[in-house]
Formats: structure tokens, sequence, C-alpha cells
């Protein structure tokens, strides 16, 4: 099934990981952290982004900045591609360094961002590789040394990181008692896991919630609140509007089928024949975009409809680019059977201009 879009726009908190292939290391020498630092800082220079928070694992990195005149996609591109070359060529090897892509979460990050700079930089301790918060302050490969006023680093934004702990008089202290407070939480799975039980705080939060009869809005690409991931929600694009499928009824896909049908001028019988009339391609190609992509159904789901199979589904979607869909978006049977419309999927965004980006490494 194809990935989801990521989420960007300028001004929006990402946590983002990277992982080497088979959990293999990343960083085998300091050139190589010092190589991968350089880059995070020239992309601050260059105005792309604003780091608050990072740590180099052997086998992985995390990384909290904000995006500013760069996408994350770009930005992401230029660390990881520079890196990957400089590392293969250093170390005389070949093909790729990081498993897949690299993950980003979008945070809210009134409620997060405290969190997540103390759970990032307590990494190290955590797996080991320091001793203690004294050690800690003088590993060069976190940004807690920094925060603690132990280095300086101009790329690193201390000053915001900090205006979050009080006056600027006590919140390095408040910022460290805060930390150590958090040696003994160990793994925070709630802040790396997916969708709803990583914004709610955890599993029995998620029960809890649904016992008192609550519904929350949520998204694996998302740490925040329900109010949280509605508000973003309502600022992203068409594509990703769909992408997120909240908690609204969906056409099932039949009546998809009959809509992209009269849409494109072919019968149902065609749409499902294997017949290579242009209009009947187009037209399962929409199937295809609209049903996986839009509104959420698994490529399997769309690929039995059709009587094809599940990779000439996402060989469609690949192909085919984003369908036009306003005839089918204003359809009445997209409405809520008490009279309440459904989230329209050509709505303009309005409130962050959010981009989507889906790209590799």
């Amino acid at each position: 099934m194809p990935r989801l879009a990521r989420l960007d726009a300028p001004g929006v908190l990402h946590y983002v990981m990277g992982r080497g292939i088979e959990r293999k290391k990343i960083f085998l020498s300091d050139t190589d952290r010092n190589d991968f630092i350089d880059r995070l800082s020239a992309l601050v220079r260059d105005g792309a982004m604003e780091i608050y928070a990072w740590v180099l694992m052997p086998n992985h990195f995390h990384l909290l900045c904000k995006t500013k005149n760069l996408p994350l996609a770009s930005s992401m591109r230029r660390i990881l591609t520079g890196y990957v070359v400089n590392f293969n060529r250093r170390h005389r090897r070949y093909g790729h360094l990081f498993q897949n892509r690299y993950k980003s979460i979008v945070c809210q990050e009134d409620v997060y961002l405290k969190e997540l700079v103390r759970y990032i930089h307590l990494n190290l301790l955590r797996a080991g590789l320091v001793k203690d918060l004294k050690e800690l302050n003088r590993n060069p490969w976190s940004g807690y040394s920094a925060l603690a006023g132990k280095v300086k680093r101009e790329w690193q934004d201390t000053k915001y990181v900090l205006s979050f702990f009080g006056s600027s008089k006590n919140s390095r202290k408040n910022y460290l008692q805060y930390v150590k407070k958090g040696i003994d939480q160990g793994h925070r799975p709630e802040l790396v896991g997916g969708g709803l039980i990583r914004s709610m705080g955890g599993w029995s939060e998620v029960l809890a919630s649904r016992r008192r009869g609550e519904r929350q809005a949520a998204d694996q690409r998302i740490l925040g609140d329900g109010d949280f991931v509605k508000q973003v929600i309502s600022s992203l694009d068409d594509l990703v509007k769909e992408n997120l499928r909240l908690s609204g009824r969906r056409i099932d896909i039949k009546t998809l089928a009959q809509k992209v049908s009269e849409r494109y001028n072919v019968s149902i019988g065609e749409l499902r024949s294997g017949g290579r009339r242009r209009a009947v391609v187009k037209a399962r190609r929409a199937m295809s975009w609209i049903g996986v992509r839009e509104l959420g159904y698994s490529g399997a789901d769309v690929a039995r409809y059709l009587g094809v199979t599940n990779s000439c589904v996402t060989r469609m979607i690949s192909a085919g680019g984003k369908q036009d869909i306003d005839d089918i978006n204003s359809s009445p049977e997209l409405e809520d059977p008490k009279g309440k419309p459904e989230i329209r999927r050509s709505e303009p965004a309005t409130l962050l201009n959010v981009r989507c980006h889906d790209s590799t490494m």
C-alpha cells in the first residue's frame, strides 16, 4: 500500500528519527559524527530550520526541529544523501545506509516540546553510552551539553528551549532539574509509538477514553491531542485531509466506482473488465487513487473490486498522479445520514498552509 504523505509547513515542530539499515551502525567514527553535525548546522545557517534537540546514537539519530524556508523533506535529503555519499567513500562501502525513509512526527509544541527535548537528550544515558548526567554534560554527541551551558553551539537554539523553563535567571537550573526527574521514566513508547496511543499517552489512556464514550481524532504522523489533530487537519491540502480519515463515514467502494464511472463516462463492466480504452484506464487510475490515497481503503480492497493485482493498483497510483475528484466530492452520497456534511475534500487550506511530501531519503 502506498505510504502516507508527510505533513509539513513553515513553523511546524517535527520529531525526526532515522535508523541504520538492519540496525547497523551509521556512525563509525568521530569524523562521521562531525560530518553529520556540520550538515545540521549548515541547514540552520541557511534558514531551513531551527534545531532544539538532537542526539547521535551508534545506529540511529533523533532530531527535534522546526521547519522554516525549506520543506522538511528537502532538508533531510540534503543531510542524508550527502552524509551517505561521504560515509560510503570514507569506509569503502556501497549501497544504502539508512533503513527505509526517516520517520517524522508533527508535534503539539506547547504540550510536548519540553518532554521531547528531555526524552531525546536522555537517550545516551538510557542506552548506557554515558553513566550519569555529569558525563552527559561532557558528551559532544547530543544537544544536552549546550542547554546545560557546557558548550556553545550557535546553530542550536538553546534560548528558545530554555524559555519554556521560566525566567532567564532560573531557566537553565529548572531545565537541569527537569531532565534529572526524567531519568527514572525509562523508554517512553507513547512519545514515538503510533497515532492515538502516542497522542493520549499510552494504551491505558485510550481504553479509559473509550469507556467514557469519548472519541479522539488521531493520526500516526501527529503527536498531540484531538483538538490539535483537527487544527492541523483544517490546514492541510486536499490529499492530506483524506489521508487523516477522522471518524466520519466514507462512501463504499461500489458507490465510489459508480461515481468514477459517471465522471469518466464508462460502464461499471468496463471498469472491471481489464479493457485498455483510454477513458477506462483513466477511470481505473482515479478509482485506485481516490480509494487508497484519499478514502483510506487498502490496495487489496480496490484490487479485489477491480479484478487486478495489488501491485497493479500500486502502479496505477504511482503513474496516475493526483486525480480531479471535485465532481465526486460534491456528491450528496458524501453527506452523513443525520444531515451533517462530511469533511469536504476540496476545502482550501487556511490555518498553516501545510504541505505534504512523500519523498524518500
